[in-house]
């Protein structure tokens, strides 16, 4: 939990999140409890990506059309963008492979434009690269937040057909907290019975594949977190089990504690290949290996790429999203790349 001055934002700290995060103005009316959670881990996450946004820039030959209403209701957390290679303008063809993209931000932080780097390399890549926003805690809770990527995905599909653009080489990617979703949303999509637990409705995509960057994937932890009885440890993940409570209480009661354990899901699912990225000192690294663990002994198909720095370098968490100038972030990409055209 943060300190008072922890949790004081300048004014040119607020001018440069609000570019991608929301900041405090969505915390009217919360608990105190609440605001200084989220409030805390939006500062704490923007800290870490302001040095890294001067990093950031839209590579040659990318068009990008922007803040496309999915719902029509005014709100940013309904809008995405498109990344096309510039080519696939002009040919105006319907060959382009497509990935729909969910950014992370442990569901309280982070917009769209938080991916924008990597959404245009992808794109740079020979993929049309849709990037969606969805709604952050506190406006809702996880079955919102997998409602409103659902949401995204049927006017993706609705609307496929005005942009140069293949409408059945479709594949999902995310990181962090956005491969969470991604992971939910490839199942929901693959598997008509999953959906019906959770009482949530497919759009009708059949992605072909996922790459997942860094997810949170086991959520079996979250589930019955007892506040009463539970201590900050220093963890990256105590924020999320601090509002774990409300935040997974309506994913519980629709069910999905009983299809959340990972191996009841790939056992329940049969899901398209996924690609799975880590690293040695990525805090989430575990959970990408026990996926891969699971798809594995199920014989499943999946691609591991677990990148071990050498002593003098660092790499954490989601580095091909945050930092892609790396050489290590371009091999990433290339391998994303490489997965996913061997599936077209």
């Amino acid at each position: 939990m943060s300190n008072d001055a922890e949790m004081t934002v300048t004014e040119e700290e607020r001018e440069l999140l609000e570019g991608w995060t929301e900041v405090d103005g969505d915390l009217d009316g919360c608990s105190p409890d609440m605001v200084r959670v989220v409030l805390g881990s939006r500062l704490t996450f923007g800290r870490v990506d302001a040095p890294r946004s001067r990093h950031w820039q839209v590579p040659e030959g990318v068009d990008c059309l922007n803040d496309i209403a999915y719902v029509d209701d005014g709100l940013r957390a309904h809008k995405l963008d498109l990344y096309l290679p510039h080519d696939a303008r002009l040919r105006n063809g319907r060959v382009i492979p497509v990935y729909i993209d969910i950014h992370g931000g442990g569901f309280m932080y982070g917009y769209k434009e938080l991916n924008r780097n990597f959404c245009t390399h992808l794109a740079k890549r020979g993929f049309a690269v849709f990037s969606v926003n969805y709604r952050l805690i506190p406006s809702t809770d996880f079955m919102g937040q997998l409602g409103d990527v659902l949401t995204a995905l049927t006017w993706i599909k609705t609307h496929l057909d005005e942009y140069p653009v293949s409408p059945d080489r479709i594949f999902l990617t995310g990181d962090s907290a956005g491969g969470t979703l991604a992971l939910y949303t490839l199942a929901v999509e693959s598997d008509d019975q999953f959906a019906q637990r959770l009482g949530l409705k497919p759009a009708g995509l059949r992605p072909r594949g996922a790459a997942l960057v860094s997810g949170l994937f086991d959520l079996t932890p979250y589930l019955s977190v007892n506040l009463d009885d539970f201590h900050p440890t220093g963890s990256p993940t105590d924020d999320l089990s601090m509002v774990a409570p409300s935040f997974f209480g309506g994913f519980v009661q629709a069910g999905g504690d009983q299809v959340a354990d990972l191996t009841t899901m790939v056992d329940m699912v049969h899901l398209p290949p996924v690609f799975l990225n880590t690293s040695a000192d990525d805090f989430l690294q575990g959970e990408a290996l026990r996926l891969a663990e699971i798809l594995c002994r199920r014989g499943r198909d999946f691609e591991l790429h677990d990148l071990r720095p050498n002593r003098l370098q660092s790499l954490g968490h989601v580095y091909p999203v945050a930092m892609t100038w790396l050489e290590e972030s371009r091999q990433a990409l290339d391998r994303i790349h490489d997965f996913s055209y061997d599936l077209i």
